[in-house]
């Protein structure tokens, strides 16, 4: 539902869909803690058996007494709160004081098997990447968050490399402008929006991603996926994917000596860089696959749904 004035007015039309419905489980996925607020609500007025809010991503933003007294309001009609990340889990508790009892990790999951795929040499000749060169590929919104400012200035000082950075999003012009101003600009694809990102993850030779602040990103996961070496930012929600110095590197965020250091580290050491590329793909294919995810979530729905029957029998 819309946010603001806009959202609020629309609650009644909404209750009124969602009674006309009858749904046993409202689950509303929000991208920043404050997002859903208004569906949420509707959701607890229409008395929907069972209310979940699955928190993507923790925004460090500030909270004023009045969100704070807003959020602790719609959790008192929540009834599970699931974080992909037990940093996420950590910030609403921290941030808004959410029952332990309320919230519950479920990681993130992909299909791994969608990412199981020989690499096409054609691909990279259509990238311009000579059998010479090292691909290095990015998958994200060109953001602040995702760090690729650092990332370029880390790509000056690798010249043996190509980096291709997949995605659109507010930030493309200025990371070029940056590109051109770092003389940089004939090694840095900007690839837009693209729809072969498993293609372009197996023919790549190492995946980074620099985020500042991260839930648990799905790229990583994709790229151990793929059998490729990650090198990513040390923050929450990353490092329960990564382990450092086995299933690739963590470095600081924001640091780009340190993010020289570790991609050099990888392209020159080929038996380290295999050895962190099948211990990422076994660690996906154990830990965080789609079907776990799936099954963690369908036990959260039935044990809320059995305390209602419960509730409503003794009622």
């Amino acid at each position: 539902m819309p946010e603001g004035y806009c959202g609020a007015g629309r609650v009644p039309q909404f209750i009124a869909r969602l009674r006309a419905l009858d749904p046993a489980v409202f689950h509303a996925h929000l991208t920043w803690p404050r997002a859903c607020k208004y569906g949420l609500v509707a959701a607890v007025l229409a008395r929907v058996p069972a209310i979940v809010a699955t928190e993507h991503l923790f925004v460090d933003l500030p909270v004023s007494r009045s969100i704070y007294l807003q959020q602790r309001l719609i959790a008192a009609g929540v009834d599970r709160y699931i974080a992909v990340s037990g940093e996420v889990a950590r910030q609403l508790r921290t941030a808004f004081g959410i029952p332990a009892g309320k919230l519950q990790v479920v990681h993130n999951g992909i299909c791994a098997a969608a990412f199981d795929r020989r690499p096409d040499p054609a691909l990279r000749a259509q990238l311009g990447v000579s059998p010479e060169q090292k691909l290095i590929f990015t998958a994200a919104r060109l953001d602040s968050q995702k760090g690729h400012a650092c990332l370029l200035e880390a790509a000056r000082r690798i010249p043996e490399a190509i980096f291709a950075l997949a995605g659109g999003g507010p930030d493309r012009a200025k990371l070029e402008g940056l590109a051109r101003q770092l003389g940089i600009g004939d090694r840095v694809l900007f690839l837009g929006y693209r729809n072969d990102v498993p293609d372009l993850l197996a023919a790549c030779d190492l995946f980074v991603l620099p985020s500042l602040y991260e839930g648990l990103p799905l790229s990583v996961l994709e790229a151990m996926a793929a059998g490729k070496p990650v090198i990513a930012s040390a923050i929450g929600g990353t490092d329960e994917a990564v382990i450092d110095g086995v299933t690739g590197l963590l470095v600081p965020p924001g640091a780009p000596d340190a993010l020289v250091h570790a991609i050099q580290r990888i392209l020159h050491d080929p038996a380290l860089a295999q050895s962190m590329a099948s211990a990422g793909k076994q660690r996906v294919r154990q830990d965080f696959s789609a079907e776990t995810m799936v099954q963690r979530v369908v036990q959260i729905y039935d044990e809320l749904l059995e305390g209602h029957e419960a509730r409503h029998d003794r009622g």
